[in-house]
Formats: structure tokens, C-alpha cells, sequence
């Protein structure tokens, strides 16, 4: 028999982050998430998302043991964008039992009609910024810790049950770093900024983190990202803390920006890829020595991968090649560092204009994911 329990004290929402370790101790693809991040994302007092979403966690437990876990999230700013009453199920794990994971999909059902919710959909997060989607496809790719992993089980039993839809796939590239800018960028790149004016900004620090650009980068995200699949805006206090979280700590040299004049219309964050290092942790935590291996890959970059975190452009400036400088500025510094392999973040299937740009590389799609979708 199968129990469900809602999450209510710091002791069970630990129970809830270290089921992940647990149930992937051992595989070689997935990648421990940082144990003190998944903390901070799902606890209300650290995380501002939760001015605009309300949340609950379950655990299931099969013959007294920790059997699968989930949240049941509600973004009241996504819903009141996209005309919808939908409750999403995110950070859902749970062993190879059909009756597990049928109960803790049930718990969210329950819970948000209970909220007056009319629908289900997931994995998603909070925000656009957390993972999203359910791995159906590239299970033997090592992952990142940016995006969701699981066992190829999950998507067997979601398409056993009974109302689950498609509602959205998203891919990702493994793209080869070129020993040569392709002669397409250099000559769309010259062709840009002498017909445009548009030109690359490299930030100090001080510019990110104190003068404001930092959070002008989130801005822009808010403009470029507004029409994808469920995005909610994110709010001063969301930008704020992803500002702290990434950009403080970024590689100056991997981060991009695109201006016109003193507008800034288009940027690139990429980080260095910390997925061997974090499957050398302790269940994602760096105390003692961790803190050390982190850094060799943050400072030092002792991987031969670079993750593509963030890229966007205004609508306005795609046509005009825009995207030609970043990648043009990022290669070259990919190339200075010694990086062999780009990995890009979760592109929609259905963006073909994001998803053409990759024409002039060796790139390969290599994972997807997918989001699922059901009336309650």
C-alpha cells in the first residue's frame, strides 16, 4: 500500500531533497543538483518566486520507506498570463511503481482542484529559471545541473496513464567549438556592425553587480522569453536573487553583451560545466573539500565543456544579426579557454528560428525533454 504525506517540517523537506541522491547514487549520466540550491528553491522564506506561486510537497512512502516525491506548484502570475487555471507537478521522482507515481500525481490533482485548478501540467518549476521537463530521449548523455534527469521508466509510466497529453518538447545541442569562427558569423558580424552599429560589451563586475546591468540582462530575458511556453515575468526580488546566485560568480570573459548605443539588446551567460565535479560530491553538498573542486572549474576551467546558460535577443534585433556577435565573441573566448563541446539549455522544438542558428556548427541534438498536460 502506497502513502502519501505532505511535506511540513525542515526534517521532511530534506528527506524530500535527498530522495534524488538516494534514487541516483550510482548512475553515471545524472548529475547530484547542489543540495543547498534545491533547499533555498523550495523553501518560502528563501525563495521570492513564492510571491507569486503557492506550493506543496508529498512524499510516498511503500512499506515505510521513502518511495517517490513531487511538488505541486501554482504560478498565479503564469496562470493570470497565459488564461489558464493549471497546477504544475515538478521535481517528481519516484522508484520503477506505477502505484507510486500514480499517487503522487493524484496528490497534485487533488490538491489543485482543491485550489480550483481545471488542469495538470509538468515537470516544471517555479519559474522559467528552474528545470523543466521530463527526460524522454539521450538518457545515456551525462546531464547538467541546470536540467532535469531521470531513469527511462518516468516516461513509460506517464504514458500508461490514462489523460496525459504532449503539451510541449524541448531539445538540446551538443555543439563542437569550431577551431575557426565559421566564415558565416565573421561575415554576417562585419556586415552587422557597420550596417547597425551594434557592437559586443565585455562587463566588469562592477557594471553587473552594482551599476545595474545585471539585472538589465533579466530585463531583457523578461522581453525575449515573454511569448515561450508558460514563462512567467520575473519580478525585482526574482532578478535580484539570480543576479547574486550566477551573475557574481560568472566568468566576466563568458558573459556577453550586445549593445546599440548605450541600449543593451541582446546578451550571452555561459558557464563552464560543472557536472563531473558535482558527481564528486557528497549528494551535492561541497563541506568539507567540495568548495575547492568547484572553484577549479569556476576559475580554472578543468573541463573541456562550456554551458550555453542563458542567450537572448530582442525581437527586433534577430534580423539583424545579433546572434551572429554573441556567438562570433563566445567562440573566440570557448576557444581561448580550451573548451571542446558547447552544450545549449532546453530550446522548444517548435522554435525553429532559435534552433536554425545552430546550421553553421557541428551540432547534434542529444537529449529532449518534454512537459505532459491533463484536465482535472
Amino acid at each position: 500500500m502506497i502513502k502519501i504525506k505532505r511535506v511540513e517540517t525542515k526534517r521532511e523537506l530534506k528527506q524530500f531533497v535527498q530522495f534524488y541522491y538516494d534514487l541516483y547514487r550510482g548512475c553515471d549520466s545524472a548529475v547530484p543538483y547542489l543540495f543547498s540550491d534545491e533547499m533555498s528553491t523550495l523553501r518560502r522564506d528563501k525563495n521570492p518566486s513564492f510571491e507569486c506561486c503557492e506550493a506543496e510537497y508529498f512524499l510516498a512512502y511503500k512499506n515505510g520507506e521513502i518511495a517517490g516525491r513531487v511538488a505541486a506548484i501554482i504560478n498565479h502570475r503564469a496562470n493570470e498570463r497565459w488564461g489558464c487555471r493549471q497546477v504544475r507537478f515538478g521535481w517528481f521522482d519516484f522508484i520503477d511503481d506505477p502505484e507510486v507515481s500514480t499517487a503522487l500525481l493524484k496528490a497534485v490533482e487533488d490538491w489543485g482542484k482543491a485550489k480550483s485548478m481545471t488542469e495538470i501540467a509538468g515537470p516544471l518549476g517555479f519559474i522559467d529559471t528552474d528545470r523543466e521537463g521530463m527526460l524522454v530521449d539521450g538518457f545515456d548523455q551525462l546531464s547538467t545541473m541546470y536540467i532535469n534527469y531521470n531513469y527511462p521508466y518516468y516516461p513509460q509510466h506517464m504514458e500508461q496513464k490514462g489523460g496525459f497529453i504532449k503539451d510541449n518538447d524541448y531539445v538540446e545541442c551538443k555543439v563542437k567549438v569550431p577551431e575557426v569562427v565559421p566564415a558565416k558569423f565573421a561575415k554576417i558580424t562585419d556586415m552587422v556592425r557597420n550596417r547597425y552599429g551594434l557592437r559586443v560589451h565585455k562587463f566588469t563586475r562592477k557594471e553587473l553587480v552594482s551599476d545595474g546591468w545585471g539585472r538589465e540582462v533579466f530585463h531583457l530575458l523578461n522581453a525575449t522569453y515573454k511569448d515561450l511556453y508558460g514563462f512567467s515575468e520575473l519580478s525585482q526580488h526574482q532578478i535580484d536573487k539570480l543576479v547574486n546566485d550566477y551573475i557574481k560568480i560568472a566568468d566576466l570573459n563568458l558573459v556577453t553583451g550586445i549593445m546599440d548605443g548605450d541600449k543593451m539588446v541582446g546578451f550571452g551567460v555561459t558557464f563552464p560545466s560543472f557536472s563531473r565535479t558535482l558527481q564528486r560530491t557528497r549528494d551535492g553538498r561541497f563541506l568539507p573539500f567540495g568548495w575547492w573542486e568547484l572553484l577549479k572549474t569556476l576559475k580554472w576551467h578543468n573541463t573541456d565543456t562550456v554551458d550555453l546558460l542563458l542567450i537572448g535577443v530582442l525581437p527586433e534585433y534577430r534580423g539583424k544579426g545579433a546572434n551572429a556577435l554573441i556567438f562570433d565573441d563566445l567562440i573566440r573566448q570557448f576557444q581561448r579557454y580550451g573548451f571542446k563541446w558547447a552544450e545549449t539549455g532546453p530550446q522548444m522544438e517548435t522554435n525553429e528560428g532559435v534552433l536554425s542558428q545552430w546550421q553553421y556548427l557541428d551540432a547534434t541534438i542529444h537529449r529532449r525533454h518534454r512537459c505532459y498536460r491533463k484536465k482535472i
